[in-house]
């Protein structure tokens, strides 16, 4: 199945499941986190967080209903904080890839969407998340089939995926 990289809002990506860069402790974050809560209904989203999950480590994900967004599930997944890159911050980020794909397998998910996962307020670089984002994922649809999107949202990283990949959509 393909992969696609495109410009959008994951809120409105119409697939089994959506990617969530989490926070690591059941509070709402900045970025990504904000708006998938925002979108998915944040009182019964944090709520259910509370509840079912509490504190995720570092490279894990977990399941959530989607609530009021057009996906099935949130595939949530806490991704590592740029330090220097000395710190295992590569490793934990290509985590976060496996680890999702993985609950989506299972959940034998035909479609998901990822954002640049810990690129925003956790400061990794996207030249390496793009890196490693696109490795694992490529890695896993050798054995796989699931449509999976990248999604990426600011100007940044658009003009970065742009000059690697020459068919990448934009539709915000």
């Amino acid at each position: 199945m393909p992969f696609k990289i495109v410009r959008n809002d994951i809120t409105r990506m119409q697939v089994d499941a959506i990617v969530n860069t989490a926070n690591a402790h059941p509070v709402v974050g900045p970025g990504c986190d904000y708006a998938v809560y925002e979108a998915a209904g944040r009182d019964e989203l944090l709520s259910y967080r509370k509840e079912h999950i509490g504190h995720v480590q570092e490279g894990d994900a977990f399941i959530t209903p989607a609530f009021h967004l057009p996906a099935k599930y949130i595939i949530h997944t806490v991704g590592p904080a740029w330090t220097d890159g000395r710190h295992g911050e590569v490793e934990a980020v290509r985590s976060c890839y496996q680890n999702s794909l993985r609950i989506a397998s299972e959940l034998k998910c035909k479609s998901i969407a990822f954002p640049l996962i810990a690129t925003g307020a956790y400061g990794f670089p996207k030249d390496l998340a793009l890196e490693a984002a696109t490795s694992v994922i490529y890695q896993f649809l050798l054995q796989n089939e699931m449509l999976v999107y990248l999604i990426i949202y600011d100007q940044s990283s658009l003009d970065y995926s742009s000059r690697l990949f020459t068919d990448v959509k934009e539709y915000i």
